[in-house]
């Protein structure tokens, strides 16, 4: 990375954009390519073409920079747009209905976030494994195990990009992990 690219925090770019200043927007595709390619492989299937749903992704970003609060962190944001736009592509895919009710939304429950060290502990061991069983989960709890173990957003993060409860982040994330360990044991992989 230029030296350029490490002074300006993701905002700052941000801001310099809505100010006009668009071959910024450069700078921020080059920080985020990667990563939305990674998280859209995750969460798309194979047959996808991922690097058109992230150039999507990036049009959409630029089409509404100004509409980004900069007292904000980028990155929730970003995901947000990528969310939506890797949806409509898995919508697009499949000619079946998608079902819009969300049992996890329903559940009474409590937030609480992990410790850190146990959180920790787990990241290392599921970013292990999690790519051998993450396909044969479904997307809900696959995109949910991707941005926090992998993209390491938190709770309140997770909540505003994917536009749900800080609970029902909880309750996905301790479903997508027994449901995970399931398959594992169904594929016969020690975990």
């Amino acid at each position: 990375m230029n030296t350029v690219t490490q002074e300006y925090s993701d905002e700052k770019l941000a801001k310099l954009i809505q100010e006009g200043d668009v071959e910024k927007f450069g700078l921020l595709m080059e920080r985020y390519s990667a990563k939305l390619f990674r998280y859209g492989k995750k969460f798309l299937s194979n047959d996808d073409n991922i690097e058109d749903v992230v150039q999507d992704v990036f049009i959409k970003t630029y089409q509404n920079i100004k509409s980004f609060d900069i007292t904000q962190r980028f990155s929730p944001w970003i995901y947000r747009i990528a969310h939506n736009t890797y949806i409509n592509a898995i919508k697009k895919q499949n000619s079946g209905p998608m079902y819009l009710f969300d049992f996890d939304t329903l559940v009474s429950h409590t937030v609480v976030e992990e410790n850190p060290i146990i959180k920790e502990r787990e990241q290392k061991e599921i970013k292990e494994v999690v790519d051998k069983g993450l396909k044969e989960i479904e997307p809900k709890y696959r995109e949910i195990l991707v941005l926090y173990y992998i993209e390491d957003f938190s709770y309140k993060e997770i909540a505003d990009i994917l536009q749900i409860p800080v609970g029902t982040v909880g309750v996905r994330i301790m479903r997508a992990k027994e449901i995970l360990k399931e398959k594992y044991k169904e594929l016969g992989i020690e975990i």
